[in-house]
């Protein structure tokens, strides 16, 4: 698995929040040590940091189709899907991570990767228009298709106390997609690349039911609709997590991914949409 961008912000992050956390014990006047904290239950509503890496299983389904470059109006790709005419398997099971900041009290700013690559080899039962060549019915047809999303969000919350937070923001999603198709008998290849940034609105929900058990609920949503590009993307994840101790959660959730991507005329005209839903396993260290 890769998680640069992750990484790299959770690398930047931490160096410019931790110098606060290390003043926080003194006086910002005088310098003189400040009175101890009155003790907080570890909670997430609590938590200034968390690095949760998740195990991930869910389903997949995606409708594509890819048009010609520049074609003539009423001119199409044929519309496929990619797990029952192209051979790409249904389910994924992998990683993802996510990290937050708690900038300060009521402020978050959370960052997430996640990718899904996935391959496919079958024979064709009908034509496919897929950009510019036709791959004929037949023959043995490879396909690849990587997705990749990385998410920053950024949320405020109007209501904190010891059991409950909510919140809501700002986020931004970069979204890229790229697909591939072969014919290695017919010396046949195409590729094509798409990538767009979206903005989300989002919403944050975190319920503390008892000292170690706590649910959380998150979901984002956004639309673009330009002249010749317009999609939308949902995006719902509810987990249950308990606290061994303050520094130690495991959790289970259900996670659903879905995003519909139209973009007319130009070099990458086409159709894409997905849906990626499935049971999740974590583990959550904060402090």
């Amino acid at each position: 698995m890769r998680f640069p961008f992750a990484l790299a912000a959770a690398i930047i992050a931490t160096t410019a929040v931790v110098p606060a956390w290390a003043q926080a014990d003194r006086d910002p006047y005088s310098g003189a040590p400040l009175p101890p904290r009155a003790r907080e239950t570890p909670s997430p509503i609590r938590d200034r940091f968390y690095i949760r890496g998740t195990f991930y299983d869910p389903q997949l389904r995606t409708n594509l189709r890819i048009d010609p470059s520049f074609a003539s109006p009423g001119v199409t790709g044929t519309p496929v899907s990619g797990e029952r005419d192209l051979g790409m398997p249904g389910r994924l099971r992998q990683g993802r991570v996510d990290v937050m900041f708690r900038l300060r009290e009521r402020s978050r700013l959370r960052v997430d990767y996640f990718e899904a690559d996935r391959s496919g080899s079958e024979v064709l039962a009908h034509d496919v228009v897929f950009n510019n060549q036709t791959f004929a019915a037949g023959q043995l047809t490879q396909t690849s298709l990587d997705w990749r999303q990385f998410d920053i969000t950024y949320t405020y919350s109007p209501i904190r106390n010891d059991h409950l937070e909510l919140g809501t923001g700002f986020g931004v999603y970069f979204l890229q997609v790229d697909a591939i198709a072969q014919a290695p008998a017919q010396n046949q290849r195409q590729e094509v690349t798409t990538a767009t940034p979206f903005p989300a609105v989002p919403l944050d929900l975190t319920w503390r039911v008892s000292s170690r058990w706590a649910a959380n609920a998150r979901a984002a949503f956004l639309r673009v609709n330009l002249s010749r590009f317009r999609g939308w993307y949902a995006d719902l994840e509810e987990d249950v997590q308990y606290r061994f101790n303050p520094n130690l959660a495991l959790g289970l959730g259900y996670t659903s991914m879905r995003t519909s991507l139209v973009r007319r005329g130009g070099s990458t005209p086409g159709v894409f949409g997905m849906s990626i839903s499935g049971p999740e396993a974590f583990v959550r260290v904060s402090f």
